[in-house]
């Protein structure tokens, strides 16, 4: 079973930690078929994400990812100067990109329970037309809640990597990049993972959408079975 931050992203300790609430009616939430719409779309909201980030943090999880796998952020590609110079070589900037690619898997350690935490407490007001809604209509309403909740999340660890970093081709990077602070670069990377999370766990959702079973989710399982 996967673990980041010391939340469990095991498919196992997700059903367990619903309490077995199978096929219950919660009081309060709307429901279609005697199954809890709310609560459907939290269960989906959690398998996605934990799915997501499962893949995200594995060694690789950007980089070899198709779907997560980012470019430069803009200030690399939009800059002048000596980075501009650097970039004309086609391994430098494939290096690059790679090297920020595996730094982000230490951002997604730090988005996980943030995004977690927004599925158990934010409030879902129209859950039924969640439950109705495109492949990754859920996912699509979770990041418009949240904002800039993971960026923000990410940035000081990436800071931190950055700084601790060792690798020569981020160095010349760094030090090509006049007048931009670290803080600011790292708030590049953010900006480009947080899209990358976000389109994983999209992903994810459109999966389940389409195969409910494999979730083994009574709740999921009956609710998207019917649609």
């Amino acid at each position: 079973m996967d673990r980041i931050d010391g939340h469990s992203f095991g498919r196992r300790g997700f059903l367990a930690g619903s309490a077995a609430g199978g096929l219950v009616l919660l009081a309060g939430c709307e429901g279609m078929g005697g199954f809890s719409m709310v609560e459907a779309i939290r269960r989906l909201l959690t398998i996605s994400a934990q799915r997501a980030f499962s893949r995200l943090t594995a060694p690789g999880g950007f980089w070899d990812n198709e779907v997560a796998r980012f470019d430069l952020p803009d200030m690399f590609s939009g800059s002048s100067g000596t980075i501009r110079s650097l970039l004309t070589s086609t391994v430098f900037k494939s290096q690059l990109q790679k090297q920020l690619n595996l730094m982000a898997e230490k951002g997604a350690e730090r988005a996980a329970p943030v995004v977690l935490e927004a599925v158990r407490s934010i409030s879902i007001i129209d859950a039924v037309r969640l439950v109705r809604g495109g492949p990754n209509e859920a996912t699509t309403w979770l990041r418009g809640e949240m904002g800039p909740a993971l960026v923000n999340a990410m940035v000081p660890g990436l800071s931190d990597a950055l700084r601790i970093s060792r690798d020569p081709i981020v160095g010349q990077a760094i030090r090509a990049l006049a007048g931009v602070d670290m803080s600011g670069i790292a708030g590049g990377i953010a900006t480009r993972a947080d899209n990358s999370i976000w389109s994983q766990i999209g992903v994810e959702e459109s999966a389940i959408r389409a195969n409910p079973q494999s979730t083994n989710d009574p709740l999921l399982i009956g609710v998207f079975r019917v649609l």
